[in-house]
């Protein structure tokens, strides 16, 4: 029996995901952060076989117009999941997430792919969080930072026997974040080719003790931020891709912020404790950067990715 066509052409969906910066220092892998950065995607289902894509801002000359576009692979993963034929799609997308600076934009088209769908679908097969957290680490290799996209804040991801798992907690509204963001990318593959499969134990070790001391310090603590960011396990690895992102970390770091390699670079997030620190680390990166860095005053997205459904005609 074939699958039937879902929904009807003409359905509207708009979907807002966050910006998302993984690892923060020692929670490799697992720990991530929402921030209020977001891309911004209008979907309208069409007859069937019809793809339509228009792309705004962050990668407007770069992306396939096809099939390809990692945003219409998620809604065809997403349909396929659930047992439907994908409609015709167009798709708007209005990107503001920079791409390739470790700000999660991958994991960004992946959440507003099954989002879409999920607003795309709704009356016809209803997709719960847990499926939504499945789908999107399948796609995107690891749940760090899918899991903020979706569900905003900070969260601790996790995989299980049963698949991936978070755990959403609620950020202190002492921490003010910021990030400085260059004007050259890091390739995500490449970052991770540079770390060893092995690490000594006293590494390992030290990493959990600062992994804990994190998630005090983000949620109760944010005094202790900077011990709480220290970090044995990626960053070091790394430096020799991205020297600059380095040095700024570095510089930024011996004065007392609390400053890490964004995701896999080449942004570094500072974890600020307070808007008056944050606006200090702004001049200092100003002053001693030897690279132009853009400096973004940011907050913590407390909501994850929407998506809401217009009545509106597909002509």
């Amino acid at each position: 029996m074939t699958a039937p066509v879902a929904p009807e052409p003409g359905r509207r969906v708009l979907v807002r995901v966050p910006a998302t910066s993984a690892n923060l220092g020692p929670g490799f892998d697992t720990l991530g952060l929402a921030l209020s950065i977001y891309d911004e995607l209008d979907v309208t289902a069409l007859p069937e076989g019809e793809l339509e894509i228009d792309v705004e801002g962050e990668g407007m000359g770069d992306v396939p117009r096809d099939a390809s576009h990692l945003v219409v692979r998620a809604i065809a993963y997403a349909y396929e999941a659930v047992g439907r034929r994908m409609p015709g799609l167009r798709l708007r997308a209005r990107n503001v997430i920079p791409h390739g600076r470790g700000l999660g934009s991958s994991g960004a088209a992946v959440v507003s792919g099954l989002l879409a769908a999920k607003g795309l679908l709704r009356g016809d097969v209803e997709i719960g969080d847990e499926t939504l957290l499945r789908l999107a680490t399948e796609l995107e290799g690891h749940p760090d930072n899918v899991a903020p996209g979706l569900f905003g804040g900070l969260t601790i991801a996790w995989v299980d026997e049963t698949g991936p798992q978070h755990k959403k907690l609620i950020v202190h509204r002492g921490v003010s974040p910021l990030v400085f963001v260059p004007d050259f990318t890091m390739s995500t593959s490449v970052a991770r080719s540079l770390q060893p499969l092995q690490v000594p134990r006293e590494d390992a070790v030290f990493n959990v003790s600062r992994s804990a001391l994190l998630i005090a310090a983000l949620t109760q603590s944010p005094e202790l931020l900077l011990a709480a960011t220290e970090d044995k396990l990626h960053q070091s690895y790394r430096a020799q891709a991205m020297p600059g992102t380095d040095q700024l970390v570095r510089a930024l770091r011996a004065e007392g912020f609390a400053a890490v390699v964004s995701g896999a670079g080449p942004s570094v997030l500072v974890l600020a404790d307070g808007p008056g620190r944050r606006l200090e680390a702004a001049a200092l990166a100003a002053e001693t950067a030897d690279t132009p860095w853009e400096a973004h005053m940011l907050a913590v997205d407390v909501k994850g990715g929407t998506v809401g459904e217009y009545a509106e005609s597909a002509t």
